[in-house]
């Protein structure tokens, strides 16, 4: 696998598994973080992630803004408008910290090719005028490997019915459905169900980035 600064945890809201379902040693060296998270989902992968490889961790529903958040508590799904703002900054985000050598997980739902587009190489994608003439500068881009957490609107609504406390209600689960672009080449992806258990997610992707 190509060198990534950024390691993105995506999928639908509620994508993952719940920590109640893990067992063994694995849970007990874990259980502060998962006492912490209380529901497994893309957030718990990437926080779970990040602690094992030693990686800073960002979830990107913190990131919303308050208009973001209090339209989902309406039940209205966000649209390109009030998505890209968002994405803008967290690609400000992940290129800060990759330049300075940080590496990153971040979990977001980067439904689609342009949003996760977006977090690669910001809103315009274009090379920025460089100051002597005739050049430009290298275009600002975040090297970003894609987990996609896959799996059925029954099994992953099943699960979001479960999750309190979040400003996104379950209603809006069908909205995400409807936009998901799943990642494909030439994207630097792997996709893994959601029907594996967090060990075998874990795992997985540790072995890919090795």
């Amino acid at each position: 696998m190509a060198a990534a600064g950024a390691l993105l945890v995506m999928g639908v809201s509620g994508s993952g598994n719940h920590p109640w379902m893990e067992g063994g040693a694995a849970q007990a060296e874990k259980g502060q973080l998962f006492e912490r998270l209380c529901l497994l989902h893309r957030s718990t992968v990437g926080a779970l992630l990040a602690s094992e490889l030693g990686w800073k961790f960002y979830d990107a529903d913190d990131y919303h803004p308050e208009e973001n958040r209090m339209k989902m508590r309406k039940g209205i799904p966000l649209n390109d408008q009030d998505r890209i703002p968002w994405l803008c900054n967290l690609h400000d985000i992940l290129l800060r910290d990759v330049a300075t050598g940080q590496h990153v997980v971040l979990a977001c739902s980067a439904l689609k090719k342009v949003y996760r587009d977006i977090l690669i190489q910001g809103k315009d994608g274009a090379p920025r005028k460089c100051a002597e003439p005739g050049k430009e500068e290298k275009l600002a881009e975040v090297k970003l490997f894609v987990v996609h957490l896959s799996g059925s609107f029954e099994v992953i609504s099943g699960r979001l019915l479960q999750r309190k406390g979040h400003f996104m209600p379950p209603e809006l689960l069908q909205s995400q459905f409807d936009i998901l672009e799943p990642p494909s080449a030439p994207e630097n992806f792997i996709q893994i169900s959601v029907d594996k258990n967090l060990s075998e997610i874990i795992a997985t992707i540790l072995k890919v980035l090795k």
